[in-house]
């Protein structure tokens, strides 16, 4: 970054009261942040406010900048603090608006009819998988186990119980659709 600006110079320059020094700093500021803020953000509008309200920040706190460090690294703290605060907003109403996930579950039971297909009008399907594959499939539907428990019943890995159930799945989906 040989073109870069001394941005450190810049600050010790603007808070010694040179406003020319402020107004630079303050610009290759926002060019500085503006891309690490639109990594993180959707739409331009949500980044410009973002970089508008870090940029605040940044004036109302300089006095706290110590001159012997980096200017970038207090730079980007305050900006992702900006950022959380502003997704914390955002996401927040989101979430205040968002129906309750328990109620849906009710409506949604209330509203879909149970299947024609149980765990014991398959059982003769699943006894002739593999003896590994037909095991994990009792031990989850019938028994009511997590794929870590059956793992651990099996001594196998989690994610080997959980491959081994999917292709057995697949494999019953296959016979059933016949």
């Amino acid at each position: 970054m040989a073109d870069s600006p001394d941005l450190e110079a810049l600050m010790r320059r603007s808070l010694a009261g040179d406003k020319r020094a402020y107004a630079d700093l303050l610009g290759e500021t926002a060019r500085l942040l503006r891309p690490f803020i639109a990594r993180r953000l959707s739409f331009d509008s949500e980044v410009e406010d973002v970089l508008q309200e870090t940029l605040i920040s940044i004036h109302k706190a300089r006095h706290t900048y110590d001159g012997n460090r980096p200017y970038r690294p207090w730079v980007y703290a305050i900006a992702k603090f900006r950022l959380h605060d502003y997704l914390r907003m955002h996401y927040g109403d989101k979430l205040r608006q968002a129906e309750d996930i328990a109620d849906m579950e009710i409506a949604a039971h209330e509203d879909v009819t149970e299947t024609a297909i149980s765990y014991e009008s398959i059982r003769g399907e699943v006894s002739k998988l593999p003896a590994k594959q037909a095991s994990i499939v009792q031990m989850m539907h019938e028994e009511g186990c997590t794929a870590k428990e059956v793992a651990s019943r099996l001594g196998m890995t989690e994610s080997a119980v959980k491959v081994a159930a999917h292709r057995a799945y697949k494999i019953l989906r296959k016979r059933l659709e016949r």
